[in-house]
């Protein structure tokens, strides 16, 4: 498997070259953006699976959730991402009602894309066990 270029954009961000979400990051292919800030950036599913679908996703990439780190930087990282995902989900109208969040890591959890990312779902019932 080959190597994977890797450039520092600020202190904040690492990027990289064939990462879908980096790209995305970057503004090298389009999204439809729900928040956008120092940390984190949020945008609109391209295959919802619920009325609101919203990817929560770091600048910085970190493969997953298995890559992060006990360290006051992800912690404030975390914090963040779970307080913007809050803050969607009440500006659409589904504070009180009920969203998830998910976290898929590897191959059998169904990460489809290597770059950390929540999924916050809501607008419909949302049944468990998922998948």
């Amino acid at each position: 498997m080959g190597r994977r270029r890797v450039s520092r954009r600020s202190r904040y961000t690492r990027i990289m070259s064939d990462c879908l979400f980096c790209k995305i990051i970057a503004g090298e292919i389009p999204s439809t953006q729900r928040h956008n800030s120092d940390l984190v950036i949020a945008f609109n599913d391209i295959a919802p699976q619920a009325p609101l679908h919203v990817l929560i996703v770091p600048r910085e990439h970190i493969g997953s959730a298995a890559d992060l780190r006990d360290t006051p930087a992800h912690g404030a990282l975390l914090a963040r991402m779970h307080h913007v995902a809050q803050e969607i989900a009440v500006e659409a109208g589904y504070g009180d009602r009920g969203w998830r969040l998910v976290s898929n890591v590897g191959d059998e959890g169904g990460q489809a894309i290597e770059h950390l990312h929540l999924h916050l779902l809501a607008g419909r019932q949302l049944t468990w066990p998922p998948g």
